[in-house]
């Protein structure tokens, strides 16, 4: 039997090291599996990272999330699902917190919450409670952003950004810079911004690839090709008439010219030729 102490320090070492690929989330989620046994000290370790972790660490864990769900559910082992389903507000509180330190996570968020509704892993009513926490941070969060474009500069009629927090009487005394409000950092560093816009963007391209992915299954295919059609309509109809009539205008132009030189009418059959006399004998032509 594997040690605890160790499982649980190799684990979080593959969840600081997630990046945006998905073997990472894959091997991860293969490695929770293995030692199912210990289910609730990982669960315990995805939820220590995710609270300690910066932005982008804590957006490579949300997808590797929905791996771990979708494979624990596929192989029975409900566990993990189970606990994920309990503390799914406070990994929503870790991941976008309401200081505004994880605004550029909430369409994170809401990507995995909607697979994993889709997955039949989290239920509508959970989703939608959960939507209308992010719509508020969302905005709050925007709001934070733009409330002080000019950072210490003085504007026209308006006292200075430091005379208001070391003077008593301006603004009514000292006041908190915007990049410490609730105790975090909202800014990130240029590293952590390079590195999110590569993650995003291998996201996006494997996201490309997979809309042109066939299951091999003739029954998922049947099922992805019918959720992928629209609804018939009133203008299906109009451009199924366009189309037939369009086919029966292109077929009447390239008719022979005999059909045409009698007005659209038949050809008629020629008379077969009188078989010749042979004195009784067959003749074989």
């Amino acid at each position: 039997m594997a040690d605890p102490f160790e499982v649980r320090m190799r684990f979080s070492s593959q969840l600081e090291h997630l990046n945006a690929s998905t073997t990472s989330a894959q091997k991860a989620a293969q490695y929770a599996l293995k030692y199912k046994d210990m289910d609730e000290d990982l669960h315990s370790c995805i939820l220590e990272q995710l609270e300690k972790t910066n932005m982008n660490t804590r957006a490579n864990i949300m997808y590797f999330i929905e791996h771990l769900l979708e494979m624990a559910s596929k192989e029975r082992h409900n566990d993990y699902v189970r606990m994920m389903q309990r503390d799914i507000i406070r990994v929503v509180d870790a991941v976008c917190p309401e200081n505004g330190s994880g605004a550029a996570n909430v369409k994170v968020v809401r990507k995995v919450l909607q697979g994993l509704q889709g997955k039949l892993i989290l239920l509508e009513q959970t989703v939608i409670e959960i939507e209308g926490c992010l719509k508020e941070r969302d905005t709050s969060a925007h709001d934070f952003s733009l409330s002080s474009p000019l950072n210490d500069k003085e504007q026209p009629g308006r006292p200075s950004a430091s005379a208001s927090a070391t003077d008593p009487d301006v603004a009514g005394g000292p006041q908190q810079q915007p990049s410490q409000r609730n105790g975090a950092n909202i800014k990130p560093t240029k590293r952590q911004i390079e590195q999110r816009i590569e993650e995003d963007r291998e996201r996006h391209k494997r996201m490309r690839e997979s809309m042109w992915v066939v299951p091999p299954n003739p029954i998922d295919q049947a099922r992805k090709f019918f959720a992928e059609t629209s609804d018939l309509g009133e203008d299906d109809h109009i451009l199924g008439h366009e189309e037939i009539a369009h086919f029966r205008a292109g077929l009447k132009a390239s008719a022979c010219k005999h059909y045409k030189s009698r007005g659209g009418s038949r050809r008629e059959e020629r008379p077969r030729p009188r078989p010749r006399p042979t004195n009784g004998v067959a003749r074989h032509i």
